[in-house]
């Protein structure tokens, strides 16, 4: 008897230890899932340069990286208006790199970015940069990364959900962005006025305070610009200067926000209203 009774608390301590076992397991990878969104893969008409492509499915940041999310990571905060869950600001393209690769690493995975920062990108044409790390993609892993230009207007438009919005979720950019109008004390009226802005206080707003768009993803219009990893290309096809910048910020014009809109700033460049999201493959 004594037996039968030692083999059935043995038996019940595997079993909870087990389901414990997968119930962390579980909840680990429901805290990645709730931050991400997936999105089925299809095809962007239009796509930058003219031509329909092809987009396979993904995941992306159902949020802006918040503040919170950036100082767990990288240990600071370099933001202008601080605040736990309003985007991270004042990150550079190679600061929104960097960060892809330490999250990768602090959740046991490969990062997608191999970082020279010795040998200068032979790509890179721009003389105000005087960063130029040589940044490529590590075949096969599956990390945290920037979207593509392509995924991030995929998403934007809402995917294969998508009802055609100019704004990412609206065909009114109130309704789904902060911008120079409404991201301060009182609605602006009137031309952009840089005095106008700065006495009303504009500023960033903690992030999914506006409505999402068809797939549950917030503040793709407006908030902050957004990183994404390809190169901007002029109307001549020519790249190397700039990378690209998607979305609006608070501080810029309504048509900025447009989910087609197509915006470019240094990569070592940073600002107030300069922010990213990130994306894993499926």
């Amino acid at each position: 008897m004594r037996q039968l009774f030692l083999l059935l608390v043995t038996a019940i301590t595997v079993m909870v230890s087990g389901c414990s076992s997968s119930s962390s397991a579980a909840n680990a990878e429901s805290k990645v899932s709730a931050s991400l969104v997936f999105v089925q893969g299809g095809t962007l008409k239009s796509a930058p340069g003219g031509k329909n492509e092809s987009i396979a499915d993904f995941y992306i940041s159902k949020y802006e990286i918040t503040q919170h999310e950036w100082a767990a990571v990288m240990g600071s905060n370099p933001s202008a208006f601080k605040g736990d869950n309003h985007p991270v600001e004042m990150v550079s393209w190679y600061d929104a790199i960097e960060y892809c690769n330490k999250r990768s690493i602090n959740e046991g995975l490969t990062p997608y970015y191999d970082i020279d920062k010795n040998n200068p990108d032979p790509d890179n044409t721009n003389d105000n940069d005087h960063m130029k790390w040589t940044v490529t993609i590590h075949e096969g892993a599956i990390g945290y990364r920037l979207p593509t230009e392509a995924e991030w207007e995929y998403a934007a438009g809402g995917g294969s959900m998508s009802k055609g919005y100019i704004y990412s979720g609206s065909h009114t950019a109130d309704d789904v962005a902060w911008y120079w109008r409404n991201s301060g004390l009182d609605y602006l009226s009137g031309d952009w006025i840089w005095p106008a802005i700065e006495n009303n206080r504009n500023q960033t707003h903690e992030v999914g305070s506006k409505k999402p768009n068809e797939l549950g993803l917030y503040d793709m219009s407006g908030n902050v610009r957004e990183w994404c990893w390809d190169w901007y290309r002029d109307s001549e096809g020519r790249s190397g200067a700039y990378r690209v910048v998607k979305g609006g910020g608070w501080i810029g014009d309504v048509s900025n926000t447009e989910v087609s809109f197509q915006g470019k700033f240094d990569a070592n460049g940073f600002g107030p209203d300069q922010g990213f999201r990130v994306c894993r493959s499926e």
